[in-house]
């Protein structure tokens, strides 16, 4: 079976390696050709478009930044919708608004063109290791003609509605993710201004209630001063937007999700959108003074 596989960023490409690791044809079209050349070494096949890799593929992988770009693959100009044939399935892992999956489904639908939003959490370090978790939406004849695919990349795959459910359970797993930085950045504070070992603390807080995936993620790389990225800050800016205007549709105010959204905003204008959301940590340490590393 072909596999099309569009988007081949820091989350894409690991991704894609991981379908060609369990014996999939993987056909890639990427505009860098350092990633063509990569994951042809790796056995994947490269054409001259995506118009081609729709011509090849039954099922095709998105992963892309954002609804923009989502949009403008599947039904630009040159989008897949013009190339796909009836009974096709997309597959986009990208995170994006609801709303824009929900238009996705309806509008290839009226194609006979399948369609299921499947975003991701895990960042950088599980897309390598397969590990990643996946929130998928769509109908269930279709989650299941794609589960062995997405389990080819993830530890753990839930069907959790209809197309759109996917993306809303995203936004929930951002906020969630992003207040837990900032939490674990606020309670290192305290600790680095109290005096207390931050090494230690942290080993004594991680086996207790307080413990959880972002505490042993983040704070281990935030005490080496490390803020390379597993996931962009700037990225995770994207999703909050997205979480902010589906705020907006709903007429539902979330005074947390929209103070960290502002955090987060801040700090990508100020230069950070390019390092780790980690990176939360450090509107703390320019607000305080105080910097949480190892002694």
């Amino acid at each position: 079976m072909s596999i099309g596989f569009i988007g081949l960023g820091i989350m894409g490409k690991p991704m894609a390696r991981n379908i060609l690791r369990q014996g999939y044809d993987v056909v890639i079209s990427s505009t860098n050709p350092d990633s063509n050349e990569e994951l042809a070494k790796d056995g994947a096949r490269v054409v001259a478009s995506i118009g081609e890799v729709a011509a090849i593929c039954e099922k095709i992988v998105l992963m892309l930044p954002n609804s923009p770009e989502v949009e403008d693959v599947v039904l630009g100009p040159n989008g897949l919708v013009h190339h796909l044939r009836p009974g096709s399935i997309v597959v986009d892992m990208s995170s994006i608004a609801p709303n824009v999956s929900k238009e996705m489904y309806r509008k290839l639908q009226a194609k006979d063109i399948h369609y299921m939003d499947a975003p991701v959490s895990g960042g950088e370090p599980k897309a390598i290791d397969g590990t990643i978790t996946v929130m998928a939406g769509g109908d269930e004849d279709v989650y299941d003609a794609c589960l062995p695919i997405l389990k080819t990349m993830a530890s753990n795959v839930t069907r959790v509605g209809p197309v759109g459910a996917g993306n809303a359970t995203k936004l929930v797993n951002q906020i969630i993710v992003a207040l837990n930085i900032a939490a674990v950045s606020e309670g290192f504070q305290l600790a680095e201004k109290m005096g207390v070992d931050t090494e230690l603390a942290y080993e004594a807080i991680r086996g207790g209630l307080a413990g959880s995936t972002v505490l042993d993620s983040k704070i281990p790389s935030i005490l080496d001063g490390n803020f390379d990225p597993g996931f962009k800050l700037k990225l995770h800016l994207k999703d909050l937007d997205n979480v902010e205007q589906t705020l907006h549709e709903l007429g539902l105010d979330l005074p947390l999700a929209s103070s960290v959204h502002d955090t987060v905003k801040n700090l990508v204008e100020n230069g950070h959108g390019e390092e780790d959301h980690g990176a939360i940590m450090k509107q703390y340490e320019m607000n305080t003074g105080i910097k949480v590393r190892r002694k």
